[in-house]
C-alpha cells in the first residue's frame, strides 16, 4: 500500500460483534474467562486491551516492522529499552539530544551502573570510536531537538549490526511520514506519540517498533513487569490521529519550509537550523534518508540575549508559548528553559545550544499568517 492508504487502514478491523468501522474504545480492566487459563485472549488491561492491541498493530504498519508496543509516554517507552540492559554495560548517544531522555540517562540509569557516552552523531566514525566492548546499544535522534541535527542511520547501522549491537531511534521530529528507521538498519524505533502521530495535542503516548521476536518479547515483558501502559481512550485517539498523518505531514513540510526560508532573509534573524537548506551540515543524508524536511526548526536572533528571547517568545499571538510539538496547532518554545532545562547550561552550550535558541513547532494553519506573527514579535 502507499503511504496514504496504509496509514487511514492501519490496524483497522471492523468490530466483529457490531460492525463498526473505528475500533471500539474498550474501557475494561479484565476480562471474564471460562475457566482459569481459558479465556479469549484478553486476562487483565495491564498486559492486554483490545483498543490497544489494534494500535500496536497500527504502530508495526507504519514503521514497517513486524512488531509494535504502546506505551504511556515516550519517556516510558525509552525506560524501556534502558532496562534491557545491565550494570556495566554502555550506551552511545547523541550529544545533541530531548533534555527529558538526557535527565533519564543521567539521573536515573546511571545511578544503576550503566555508562551513557555521549558523541557527536553526526560523525558516524565518531560512534565507532566510542564503541567497547561493554556497548550493548546505540541511541539515535535525527533530527535532533532541537539543532536539527542529521545522523546517517544507514551508516550507524553499519557499525552496530556486525557487533551484534542494539541500534534504536527517536523519529519523533520524522516521523514515519518523512522517515522509517527499520528500513535503515534500526533494531527498535520510538517515538513520543505524544506529537505527529497523535497530532492535536491531546494525548500523551508513547511507541516502540521491532522486527525481532525475541526483543518484542523481552520488551513486552519489561512494559507488563513495570505497568507502563497507556490506557484504551488513548489509543483510540492515536489510531485516529494516524488517519490523518499524511496529510498533516505534508501541511507541517509546506509550512516549515516557507518560514524556515523567511526567518532566514529576515534582518533581525542570525541563524536558522533547518535541514531543508543545501548548506545544511546534515541536507545530504537528510536528503537520502528523508522523503521530505518537516516543519521542526529553530532559529537564533542576531541580538544574541536571552531578554531578547523571552520578549519574542512573548509576543507571539497564532504561536503558542508552550511545550511539546507535532500538534497541528503552532507553538513556540524556549529549549534552555523548558525543554531541555535538565540540562547543566556548560553542556547546553558547548553543543551550541545557547540561551537565546527559539524552536519552532510549524502547524498547518495557513503560513502567511504564521509569518505575519513571527514578524510582528520579532520586530
Amino acid at each position: 500500500m502507499k503511504e496514504a492508504t496504509k496509514y487511514i487502514h492501519a490496524g483497522a478491523e471492523p468490530d466483529p460483534s457490531t460492525g463498526a468501522i473505528m475500533t471500539p474504545i474498550f474501557q475494561t480492566s479484565t476480562y471474564v474467562q471460562e475457566a482459569p487459563g481459558v479465556n479469549k485472549g484478553y486476562e487483565y488491561a495491564r498486559s492486554q486491551n483490545p483498543t490497544r492491541t489494534a494500535l500496536e498493530k497500527a504502530f508495526a504498519e507504519i514503521e514497517n516492522a513486524k512488531y509494535g508496543l504502546a506505551y504511556s509516554s515516550g519517556v516510558a517507552a525509552t525506560d524501556a529499552v534502558i532496562k534491557l540492559l545491565q550494570p556495566g554495560d554502555e550506551v552511545v548517544c547523541a550529544n545533541d539530544m530531548y533534555g527529558g531522555t538526557y535527565r533519564l540517562f543521567t539521573k536515573i540509569f546511571e545511578k544503576f551502573g550503566i555508562k551513557f557516552i555521549y558523541v557527536d552523531t553526526t560523525n558516524a566514525e565518531n560512534v565507532k570510536k566510542a564503541i567497547t566492548s561493554n556497548t550493548r546499544l546505540v541511541w539515535l535522534e535525527t533530527p535532533t531537538n532541537p539543532l536539527m541535527n542529521i545522523t546517517d542511520i544507514a551508516a550507524v547501522a553499519a557499525i552496530t549490526k556486525p557487533k551484534k549491537i542494539l541500534l534504536a531511534v527517536d523519529n519523533t521530529f520524522a516521523s514515519p511520514y518523512l522517515q522509517n528507521p527499520i528500513n535503515l538498519g534500526a533494531d527498535i524505533v520510538m517515538h513520543s506519540v505524544t506529537k505527529y502521530l497523535g497530532g492535536h495535542s491531546d494525548v500523551i503516548q508513547g511507541s516502540l517498533m521491532i522486527n525481532d521476536k525475541d526483543l518484542r518479547d523481552k520488551l513486552y515483558f519489561i512494559q507488563k513487569s513495570c505497568g507502563a501502559v497507556p490506557g484504551p481512550m488513548d489509543c483510540f485517539l492515536v489510531l485516529r490521529g494516524i488517519k490523518t498523518l499524511h496529510v498533516r505531514m505534508k501541511a507541517h513540510c509546506e509550512n516549515g519550509a516557507k518560514i524556515a526560508q523567511w526567518l532566514r532573509s529576515y534582518p533581525k534573524v542570525r541563524k536558522v537550523y533547518w535541514p531543508g537548506f543545501e548548506d545544511h551540515p546534515g541536507h545530504t543524508v537528510a536528503k537520502k534518508q528523508m522523503r521530505d524536511f518537516g516543519g521542526m526548526l529553530s532559529f537564533e536572533l542576531k541580538n544574541d540575549s536571552i531578554e531578547e528571547a523571552r520578549r519574542v517568545l512573548s509576543s507571539t499571538k497564532l504561536f503558542s508559548l508552550a511545550e511539546s510539538l507535532g500538534g497541528v496547532e503552532s507553538l513556540i518554545n524556549h529549549p534552555a528553559t523548558m525543554t531541555h532545562a535538565s540540562i547543566p547550561r556548560d553542556e547546553r552550550i558547548k553543543n551550541g545550544l545557547m540561551d537565546s535558541l527559539i524552536r519552532l513547532s510549524v502547524g498547518i494553519e495557513d503560513a502567511d499568517d504564521l509569518i505575519e506573527d513571527l514578524k510582528q514579535a520579532i520586530g
